[in-house]
């Protein structure tokens, strides 16, 4: 089986460099971290619908329902991107929100309280008008992300999905301290009344939103882990010591081997739950990739030496976005049990 890039993909991944490249480049991203508190937690409306335009949400709803009517490889190639980029907002629950909608468009099998919320919602969220944040009930409380900014949330309980305004949801939250200069975070109570109402068709819903959101974000971790190899690869060339660049030196050489090593591992697994949407793939991607984006940005900034712990330097962003991302959606621990089950699963039908 060749798993190979198609020459398409190739151009839709290298099309959302380019845009986000000249939409997002770095000064922009220093804007946002730079600006106070304030400005800083604003989105910029203006880059989510050119994000929208460019099909961004929209790239796994069917073309009868607006969309580009591609799958969740091509999903996961464009948020590579984006985490490589450090694009601030909660895209994963916008892109979501837009799968939905192309599913209720489509006249799929989609909660009855969903049907009314998505009607109005389809438009929006596919063409980057609505921005749309997640709110994750399964297990401990997971912060919200962008919550001031958002227009909705989508709420995942154990066995339910809602979408509820956002201002409904933030009327019960607090702002919390992130780690993130760039990602605003609120602490809310779980919806359990919601919860309660769950029908047996919802759960089926709630599980793959979590999988698919999991693979989303591995995306994105996967795109900071291979950029901090090339910002410390790009440093060790030009920094010199004892009149020699540092990439001479073989510890050097040996931590920028070992960003690379990581990288690629977390690629080719991440691209492989793409293609198998098994949920221990699925798994495996969000562990790896969380390790990957999080220890190579540590070794990026060992690389930079007493520079990469300055403000001015962006090696630290990549640092904190990693972090914020490791405790979305499947954190380490319940990936890890994800994979332990499946291993007994296995175990169990071989005896």
């Amino acid at each position: 089986m060749d798993f190979q890039l198609t020459d398409d993909q190739r151009a839709l991944r290298a099309g959302v460099r380019e845009l986000l490249e000249r939409r997002f480049p770095r000064t922009r991203l220093r804007a946002v971290v730079d600006g106070d508190a304030e400005r800083g937690a604003e989105l910029d409306r203006a880059l989510w619908r050119e994000l929208g335009a460019a099909g961004l949400f929209a790239l796994r709803v069917p073309e009868s329902a607006g969309g580009v009517g591609l799958g969740l490889p091509e999903a996961v190639l464009a948020f590579e991107e984006a985490g490589r980029a450090l694009l601030p907002g909660p895209l994963v629950a916008t892109e979501l929100a837009a799968g939905l909608s192309g599913l209720w468009a489509a006249g799929g099998a989609v909660p009855g309280s969903l049907e009314a919320r998505l009607s109005g919602l389809a438009a929006g969220a596919v063409q980057g008008e609505t921005v749309v944040t997640a709110l994750d009930e399964e297990g401990s409380r997971t912060p919200v992300e962008h919550l001031a900014s958002a227009d909705a949330v989508l709420a995942l309980g154990p066995s339910v999905v809602e979408l509820i305004p956002a201002a409904e949801v933030a009327r019960a939250a607090e702002p919390i301290r992130s780690v993130d200069p760039a990602t605003p975070l609120h602490r809310t109570e779980p919806n359990r009344t919601r919860q309660d109402q769950a029908g047996p068709g919802r759960s089926g819903i709630a599980a793959r939103l979590r999988r698919e959101a999991a693979l989303l974000t591995a995306a994105q971790q996967l795109g900071s882990a291979s950029r901090t190899v090339e910002l410390a690869v790009d440093h060790a060339k030009r920094r010199t010591q004892f009149g020699r660049p540092i990439g001479a030196f073989q510890a050097v050489q040996h931590l920028c081997a070992q960003m690379l090593v990581r990288a690629e591992s977390s690629r080719s697994v991440v691209y492989a739950a793409a293609v198998t949407e098994d949920p221990g793939d699925i798994a495996a991607a969000k562990l790896l990739a969380d390790e990957a984006a999080v220890h190579n940005a540590r070794d990026c900034l060992q690389v930079h030496g007493g520079m990469g712990f300055t403000w001015e330097a962006d090696v630290h962003l990549h640092l904190k976005r990693a972090w914020v991302r490791a405790g979305q959606w499947q954190c380490a621990a319940a990936a890890e049990e994800e994979l332990a089950a499946g291993l007994v699963s296995t175990v169990e039908r071989c005896l």
